[in-house]
């Protein structure tokens, strides 16, 4: 559970300064969503207005455009989910939200500059890429000495 909570208060520090497209923000409404249920089992217009840092009404005007995309189920006043292809976006952003931590975690830049780097790439990186960086993600923890060397270079 406390994964969670991190991982929505990571997406909240970025959405505190950066501008973002409407595929990019589209993606974002519907992580916050998935986080949202697995945390709370429900999503309300108020909990993502918060972790998005935008106004109630501005959630409502996305949430019916998420759902006209057959990406959520919503009706005003009452629970919002999502529906199959909205939850395979969401979990494909996930995904790379998770791998990217973790990979800037190894490099040990620091959560705050984490965050916001996470943020602005999990949207923008091709799945091999993805693929990839998993992968060496997954070698670099099977040789502990060599995250130690890497962090022990002065270079």
């Amino acid at each position: 559970m406390q994964k969670n909570s991190k991982r929505l208060e990571s997406i909240k520090a970025a959405h505190k300064t950066r501008k973002v497209s409407s595929t990019t923000r589209e993606e974002d409404y519907l992580e916050v969503i998935a986080e949202l249920v697995e945390l709370k089992g429900y999503a309300t217009t108020l909990d993502i207005s918060r972790y998005m840092n935008v106004s109630p009404p501005s959630v409502t005007k996305m949430l019916q455009k998420l759902d006209e995309k057959k990406y959520i189920e919503y009706e005003k006043y009452h629970g919002i989910n999502l529906t199959n292809n909205g939850r395979q976006v969401a979990d494909s952003i996930r995904r790379k939200h998770s791998i990217l931590l973790e990979f800037f975690e190894i490099l040990n830049i620091g959560q705050e500059i984490a965050n916001q780097d996470t943020e602005g790439l999990e949207h923008h990186l091709n799945p091999k890429t993805i693929r990839q960086l998993r992968k060496y993600i997954t070698f670099l923890k099977s040789n502990p000495k060599i995250i130690r060397q890497f962090r022990e270079f002065k270079g």
